[in-house]
């Protein structure tokens, strides 16, 4: 399909479901382009002409809600973006179309700044022991422009205080050339150190779990983590693509069962079935070679129910984006896993195109985005348009009426390994492939998570220095697509370090000379994290926030 065809189909779409409007979900937040909080008028004029803010480039992709705070994250995918991870406060702005304030300060948010800034935040979580979850790629750019700037790391932090806790690079082991890794889940046991959190590489096939009380990583790899070849293709907004390399993306956690754990569910992007597995097996680590049967299949959804973002309750009801369809689709884990089992919530041709992340807060409130993100990749956006929309509604108004609406479920759905019995090694596991679910008693736990200890944050414990040098990916996601030609590559760390006061010390060009030490000292030519210089948006010591600023961040 020729561009110019692609746009006029686009446009069709759209026009032709113009008066459509979602039946339970409530427009909260909408933009056309977005906009960020800039410490005051001038630096953000300086940041309009050096084109290290360009509006029309960011999209937002993951949202989470604690408290009065709405995050929202934007990928450095293009220049400009002058901020990956974001806020709305919700006390100063309940609705209309905000400017976007960076957590915990812009100087946690500068690309390629690797031992204190962010490069790019897909999704984020918060915990019920107040902390922010959020992995940054260490990338900017997309597809054949993008650069790995730093590792991968694990970042957590107090949302009381908008302290980090901790900072955590992924481990050499946990990763491989192709790993790109956009979602993440969290499981919480019976304490605030008893989090471990399970990171999908979604074009590296694999599951990477760490734990926060051991402060170690440790990685799965499974043939469930693969895409189907049959399920490559997608139509979203009058466009077709192909997404065939999209792996394990999406998961969910039920509420934690009688045995102590919980189960995870899965599924790649091309595709449309569900896995699952428990928390046993993957909080165990030396589970990693031995746990092929302990991973489990379902059915199918049904056609066109690609999905890329699931969240459950605490009473066993989960919510799925369904991006072919723009819809949110619902399934409660009570009923067998099967597509007259699933049900929708909410759809909308103009207003849910590309429903990008699905969250469920401590107040069971769902909150939805939509960013038209293949229209934003493939084609062009439409700039008098509104793009991007936040929606909320109660769960209870959204499943009324549904198949999903269980009050009081007395069973959760297993099903068993490969049909209910033990395969044997190297048998033929298609004759089983498509068996029933097997309904089997389990205990849901419905009320409010209470930790066994008092909430208070734990200093890291000593990690192994990062010692190899961090590959760039050879394939990313939306790989097989072309891009706008304003997709650059980000051209090198100057205009990012400008605002922070000149360039690093001790460097000849580009970020990564070598590897990195956990502290942020060089090795080998690695980027040391000090800066230099009285420009741009900081003045006095580097990375410290004026006291004058606190207005804009807290």
């Amino acid at each position: 399909m020729q561009p110019r065809t692609c746009l006029l189909v686009v446009a069709a779409c759209l026009a032709a479901g113009a008066v459509s409007a979602t039946q339970k979900l409530q427009e909260r937040y909408s933009w056309q382009q977005l906009d960020f909080v800039f410490p005051n008028q001038r630096l953000k004029q300086q940041a309009l002409a050096r084109g290290d803010y360009v509006p029309t480039n960011g999209l937002p992709v993951g949202i989470e809600r604690w408290e009065n705070k709405l995050f929202v994250s934007v990928p450095r995918w293009k220049d400009g973006i002058p901020s990956t991870l974001n806020y709305i406060d919700m006390n100063q702005t309940p609705s209309g179309s905000p400017a976007l304030i960076p957590y915990p300060d812009w100087s946690s948010n500068v690309a390629g700044d690797c031992a204190n800034g962010l490069s790019t935040v897909y999704r984020i979580k918060a915990d019920k022991c107040g902390r922010l979850w959020a992995l940054d790629t260490g990338t900017v750019g997309i597809g054949n422009t993008t650069q790995q700037l730093c590792p991968y790391a694990l970042n957590v932090w107090d949302l009381k205080t908008n302290r980090r806790l901790r900072r955590y690079e992924l481990r050499a082991d946990d990763t491989n050339p192709n790993t790109f890794i956009a979602n993440i889940a969290i499981d919480m046991g019976r304490s605030c150190d008893d989090t471990y959190a399970y990171m999908s590489d979604e074009l590296g096939y694999g599951l990477i779990v760490y734990s926060y009380e051991q402060n170690r990583s440790w990685r799965f790899a499974h043939s469930f983590f693969f895409p189907d070849p049959l399920r490559g293709d997608f139509n979203v907004a009058g466009l077709n693509f192909q997404w065939g390399e999209e792996g394990i993306f999406g998961m969910s956690l039920t509420p934690l069962q009688a045995d102590g754990y919980r189960t995870v569910y899965f599924s790649p992007l091309a595709s449309h079935r569900e896995f699952t597995v428990s928390t046993r097996i993957l909080r165990d680590e030396s589970k990693v070679e031995e746990s092929f049967h302990d991973f489990q299949y379902l059915k199918e959804r049904g056609p066109n129910s690609h999905t890329t973002s699931r969240v459950m309750s605490e009473t066993g009801l989960q919510l799925f984006n369904l991006i072919d369809q723009n819809a949110v689709g619902c399934w409660h884990s009570s009923l067998p896993y099967a597509p007259e089992y699933h049900g929708v919530v909410d759809r909308d041709d103009v207003e849910l195109v590309f429903p990008a992340d699905v969250k469920i807060d401590d107040e069971e409130q769902v909150w939805v985005i939509s960013d038209r993100m293949p229209v934003f990749l493939i084609a062009d956006l439409d700039y008098s348009d509104v793009n991007f929309r936040i929606f909320s509604a109660p769960l209870a108004t959204l499943v009324a009426g549904t198949v999903c609406d269980v009050q009081q479920p007395p069973f959760g759905a297993i099903q068993p390994k490969f049909g209910g019995v033990e395969a044997a090694p190297g048998a033929d596991l298609t004759a089983t492939y498509n068996t029933d679910t097997t309904l089997l008693p389990t205990t849901y736990s419905t009320g409010s998570f209470t930790p066994t200890l008092s909430y208070a944050p734990t200093v890291a414990p000593q990690a192994p220095k990062f010692t190899q040098s961090y590959d760039t990916p050879t394939s990313h996601m939306f790989s097989t697509q072309s891009y706008p030609t304003t997709a650059k590559a980000y051209g090198g760390y100057g205009k990012y370090h400008d605002y922070h006061g000149g360039a690093p010390q001790h460097h000849a060009g580009g970020y990564h000379h070598g590897p990195h030490g956990h502290d942020g000292s060089e090795q080998d030519g690695g980027y040391s994290g000090h800066h230099r210089g009285s420009g741009g948006y900081w003045h006095g010591a580097p990375h410290k926030k004026q006291d004058s600023w606190k207005q804009y961040f807290y």
